[in-house]
């Protein structure tokens, strides 16, 4: 499972010129779900999302989490975050997740995220969306629990 965490000062999703979801200060979540992917795997990385100390302290600091400071999430499907573009230029997504799988693993992953914060926005799975963010820093990371 792979995200990109965005932590931003507000942010919202449309769908067909409409806004489905918004949020003020927290993370956007990208979030994608790979072929070889289960819970396990999504509350790892929620687990490490949920206590990343990245927003500024009194001093200026990275030293505080999203709990700290009543942050929002927004979690956004994204399943081009598994492109591998090693050949041509044209990128191969083999390595996503089957539809059905990674949408029930995206909405489980959001579950978890729920069940920690109050205010959770989401986008549509596989739905063509706008995503719209002010990307606080801009502070980014990227997280793959490959790796973790």
């Amino acid at each position: 499972m792979r995200a990109l965490v965005q932590r931003v000062t507000r942010a919202h999703v449309d769908i067909d010129g409409e806004t489905v979801s918004s949020i003020d200060k927290g993370f956007v979540i990208l979030l994608g779900v790979g072929h070889d992917d289960g819970e396990e795997q999504a509350d790892k990385l929620w687990a490490k999302i949920s206590k990343m100390r990245i927003f500024e302290d009194e001093n200026g600091k990275t030293n505080i989490g999203l709990a700290d400071v009543g942050g929002d999430v927004l979690v956004v499907s994204q399943f081009t975050l598994y492109a591998d573009c090693k050949r041509g230029n044209r990128p191969s997504f083999t390595n996503a997740g089957a539809p059905d799988e990674a949408n029930r693993l995206y909405e489980y992953f959001v579950g978890l995220v729920r069940e920690d914060v109050e205010h959770v926005g989401t986008g549509s799975f596989g739905a063509d969306m706008k995503v719209e963010l002010v990307n606080d820093g801009p502070f980014t990371i990227w997280l793959d629990t490959d790796t973790l």
